[in-house]
């Protein structure tokens, strides 16, 4: 159970500094909300502040402090698991199935580079994109 809690917190902070953020954050708060409705709005807040906490964190370099809160949503995890040890199941779904693939797709758009070089001379124009580019001249 333990491996669970661990991957869980660390998916979870992941994502608080990706653009799957919010989709994140509404996975989990919709989740938390079918399996402890009582709690729900109180973790959406914890959310809220820990991402502000992990970025802060980032910005400064301080990998403690996001070390910390891995543990601190670890540290939840254990305890809501603890009450109800079938809700096992359901988060390894949740992480496998929902998050995983969302940090996946924000990475897989971050792998490589590209080096562009160009050169043009009078009035020769040079456009490069990395993708998706529409030119509209007249």
């Amino acid at each position: 159970m333990d491996e669970i809690m661990s991957s869980a917190a660390m998916s979870l902070v992941g994502a608080m500094t990706t653009d799957a953020w919010q989709q994140t954050r509404a996975a989990i708060v919709a989740w938390w909300r079918h399996v402890r409705p009582d709690q729900a709005e109180r973790v959406d807040a914890a959310l809220v502040e820990s991402r502000e906490r992990v970025l802060v964190a980032r910005q400064a370099g301080d990998g403690d402090g996001e070390a910390r809160l891995v543990s601190d949503w670890g540290s939840r995890l254990t305890a809501l698991l603890r009450d109800d040890p079938a809700l096992a199941d359901e988060l390894r779904r949740l992480i496998d199935e929902e998050i995983s693939p969302l940090l996946r797709r924000e990475n897989s758009t971050r792998i490589g580079s590209r080096e562009f070089r160009a050169e043009a001379s009078g009035h020769g124009r040079v456009y490069q994109a990395g993708r998706d580019q529409t030119i509209h001249e007249s």
